[in-house]
């Protein structure tokens, strides 16, 4: 099979890039294919929001996939209620029905193929070039252009984590990523949640609704920020001096300074700070985690008839020595590591064969790539956290899915 353009990924920037493209031609409806295992749009992304249990968006209601930055207050007339403040901030549900609505209004149901894309090969020279893609099931088709729009990395994971012995239950350390708070009963449990961001807000607050006590580690002190960029950074006001840097490790410095590692909003602290006062959190800022042991037996930091049978416990050790007492003695019945992800283009599986082919510059493991977010010397086209030297710091988010889709969509419809 043989198509003119993959977009590999079903996600928000595969969404607002396909809108986009149809919103300035329609007869692109019959050359392009999106490829994403769950075979559904947007699966990965409801399905983060409904495992953290998070109630709306950190970006207000004019970021979203459709064409018409109005279109989502619109589906909301009848649900005020849904836009929480400061700046109508859209509801999960809201936010989730009104992308299902745009799916339908596109006439996109259909667009997704369930399989996942394991290699991309670029063949051919530049005059007639095209690309191999191999699926997970065994199957081989050729596209003329691809748009890589698979998130934002792999977890990041400390390095104290790897000198962990093997032997502890896979369920008692998890990475954010990999909890899902709707499967949990956590009466009588004590909780260890490491990392300061949004997300490791949302598992506290969530632990503790299901009866744990919770422990918040963060390295540095908690950073309060309503978004997660300044909001300069969506137009001219700070892009302007972004896009006139010519230095590339001089823009990557301005996107590590403006996101300025995890951050929580407002709100969420203020439920940490109550949760902390009413004696369901402990915090402790500026401490990281130097090495945690799993230990075979029964923890009688409750009476054991107050709490499940357990098969052991963690011992922690961390690298503050005004707390070092107070948290190895603790005994942790679970990890949760709100540790982010790591984006590294240069090992990205599905970027290997391109970069063999074709030298790119990296910068901190984003591609320098064209203006149009073209990789240099053949059509592949990057969206998400990996087109941040373009873009700028906000790549990731849906106001990056549109600014990026701006660029691409002029790039394919001229070639």
């Amino acid at each position: 099979m043989a198509i003119d353009l993959a977009v590999i990924g079903a996600g928000p920037h595969a969404l607002t890039l396909v809108t986009h493209l149809l919103q300035k031609n329609k007869r692109m409806r019959q050359r392009v294919l999106v490829f994403d295992p769950s075979g559904t749009w947007m699966h990965q992304w409801n399905h983060q929001f409904a495992a953290l249990e998070i109630p709306h968006l950190r970006s207000p209601a004019v970021h979203h996939p459709d064409p018409d930055p109005y279109a989502l207050r619109r589906f909301a007339e009848s649900r005020w209620d849904e836009l929480f403040p400061p700046y109508d901030l859209p509801g999960t549900q809201l936010f989730q029905e009104f992308c299902e609505q745009v799916v339908q209004r596109w006439n996109l149901a259909d667009w997704v193929y369930p399989a996942q894309v394991v290699r991309v090969q670029p063949e051919g020279d530049r005059r007639r070039s095209r690309f191999r893609l191999s699926l997970s099931a065994g199957e081989r088709l050729y596209a003329r252009r691809v748009v890589l729009a698979t998130g934002s990395g792999c977890p990041h994971l400390p390095d104290w984590v790897q000198r962990i012995p093997t032997g502890y239950p896979s369920d008692r350390l998890l990475h954010s990523s990999q909890v899902d708070l709707r499967n949990l009963r956590l009466w009588g449990e004590r909780v260890l949640i490491v990392g300061g961001g949004l997300t490791s807000g949302h598992l506290a607050i969530g632990a503790i609704q299901r009866g744990a006590t919770v422990i918040l580690m963060t390295r540095r002190r908690i950073y309060e920020k309503l978004f997660d960029a300044d909001p300069g950074w969506l137009g001219p006001k700070y892009l302007k001096d972004f896009w006139a840097e010519p230095d590339w490790f001089a823009r990557w410095q301005m996107i590590q300074q403006a996101r300025n590692g995890g951050s929580m909003t407002p709100a969420i602290l203020t439920q940490l700070r109550r949760l902390k006062r009413d004696g369901h959190l402990e915090l402790f800022e500026q401490c990281e985690v130097a090495a945690a042991r799993w230990v075979t037996g029964e923890p009688t930091t409750l009476p054991a008839q107050a709490v499940p049978e357990r098969a052991g416990y963690w011992q922690v050790c961390c690298n503050n020595p005004t707390l070092q007492d107070c948290i190895q003695t603790q005994q942790i019945d679970r990890i949760w590591l709100a540790t982010g992800s790591r984006l590294d283009g240069e090992q990205h599986p599905l970027l290997q064969d391109v970069a063999a082919q074709h030298a790119v510059e990296w910068v901190g493991g984003l591609p320098v790539l064209q203006k149009n977010l073209k990789w240099p010397g053949v059509e592949l086209y990057i969206m998400g956290g990996l087109a941040a030297l373009q873009v700028g710091p906000t790549a990731r988010n849906l106001s990056g899915a549109r600014a990026a889709s701006d660029c691409i969509v002029r790039a394919l419809l001229s070639g």
